[in-house]
């Protein structure tokens, strides 16, 4: 009877129940309350890993980089402009080549431009004179050095007002076999149509493309060494 009596108080102690041990994570194995806590911050550390991830993808996703190309047309124009002691002048060309990728947002917001070329021949320039044409090629040593180039290298993208911003464009700029780091400021809008229009102007000097300002007319017409390079294109994707 002793022995039973032991038996039962034995068998009548308070039990765990499997839900109270789950609960308290001691179901299976017991596990001390530092393994508990290293285990949460790795199951902390796997969830912020993930979700960083997801995020970053959606982010990319937003935010994508699209080769923009140009769209040709008469209001695709670059013009050069200049002067002479007789009269001013200017040369225009829509005989363009150019492409660039633009950043730009799930928003439609330009966020970058990260690349950037522009090509046009040298004798699409055209004045209202063919005499004054033929000058200018020769002068440019256009049969030689047939096209006028310009590649980006890094570029700011700044925004004015909604749908407008100022870009700090460096790149290099190739006239008559001679190239020249130039700095210049384009103002960009982005259009309603999903395109993207820049414009802008650019003060160059022709002796820093080896050009010696030419004179016609036995000397009697003197082109100034000044000129004014004018853009206006549009992209589209």
């Amino acid at each position: 009877m002793l022995h039973l009596k032991s038996d039962m108080h034995h068998f009548n102690k308070p039990f765990t129940s499997f839900a109270t041990q789950v609960r308290r994570g001691t179901f299976g194995h017991n596990q001390t309350p530092n393994k508990m806590k290293h285990l949460n911050r790795k199951i902390v550390a796997a969830t912020m890993i993930i979700a960083a991830v997801i995020i970053g993808g959606i982010f990319q996703k937003a935010t994508a980089q699209t080769m923009y190309r140009l769209t040709p047309g008469k209001d695709a124009s670059i013009k050069v402009l200049g002067k002479s002691n007789v009269h001013d002048w200017a040369l225009t060309s829509a005989a363009i080549e150019s492409q660039g990728e633009f950043k730009v947002d799930g928003d439609d917001q330009l966020r970058g431009l990260s690349s950037f070329t522009l090509s046009l021949n040298a004798k699409s320039l055209k004045s209202e004179h063919e005499s004054m044409d033929n000058r200018t090629y020769k002068t440019m040593k256009a049969d030689q050095y047939p096209k006028v180039t310009y590649k980006l290298g890094s570029a700011t993208v700044t925004p004015a007002q909604k749908g407008k911003y100022t870009i700090k464009a460096t790149g290099e700029l190739s006239i008559a076999g001679v190239t020249q780091t130039i700095v210049m400021t384009i103002y960009a809008v982005t259009n309603t149509d999903n395109t993207i229009t820049c414009t802008g102007s650019e003060a160059l000097k022709l002796t820093d493309y080896k050009i010696d300002p030419p004179s016609f007319m036995l000397g009697a017409m003197k082109v100034k060494n000044d000129l004014t390079i004018q853009f206006n294109l549009t992209y589209k994707k």
